[in-house]
């Protein structure tokens, strides 16, 4: 056998119907359509149309709730952050970011930053500078001597509305010290 001689088996591969191609194959002329109306023609669009019957995609019923305004924040627990340095894999002097946690490896996702969950224990003095920290982690990371600096991380598609929000404020201030300055 010579790899140009591969072929498939007999019946392993069968041609398409070539449709209005004539009256010889039995489906030409209209080509297996039927005469006239929407169906017979191109562009039609009402698969699922099932006669002005209320179709099956509207008869089941809608469950749950997407919250379009939802934060997507990658969730880390004290136990992993106190593995992680035990391990060495993140350096306890310094202060542990969501880069930090990423080139770790356990903050996976959260377009919106990290936040810190107390699941585990914590028993190194570490400095935070994530987007959210829950109440009990934060407890226990000031009881163990840390601290927690939370921040707003700004994704990318808000960053328009940001910089929106940065050029209000600056006039705000703007427009208070001139009437300050009117005033003295």
């Amino acid at each position: 056998m010579k790899l140009n001689e591969i072929r498939d088996n007999d019946g392993a591969r069968k041609g398409g119907v070539r449709v209005g191609r004539g009256i010889g194959p039995g489906l030409g002329k209209t080509a297996g359509r039927g005469q006239k109306g929407q169906t017979s023609r191109s562009g039609v669009s009402i698969n699922g149309f099932e006669g002005g019957q209320m179709p099956l995609h509207m008869r089941i019923p809608k469950r749950g709730f997407n919250n379009i305004f939802a934060k997507d924040h990658a969730e880390v627990n004290l136990g992993q952050i106190q593995k992680l340095v035990d391990a060495g894999t993140l350096a306890s002097d310094g202060t542990i970011d969501h880069a930090a946690l990423k080139a770790a490896g356990v903050a996976r996702g959260g377009k919106d930053g990290v936040r810190v969950l107390a699941k585990g224990a914590l028993t190194s003095k570490l400095s935070f500078r994530v987007a959210g920290v829950s109440g009990a982690a934060k407890a226990a990371i000031e009881a163990a001597g840390g601290s927690v600096d939370v921040i707003e991380v700004v994704a990318a598609k808000d960053k328009h509305a940001a910089k929106h929000r940065v050029a209000q404020k600056e006039r705000a201030a703007d427009k208070d010290a001139k009437k300050a300055a009117a005033k003295a």
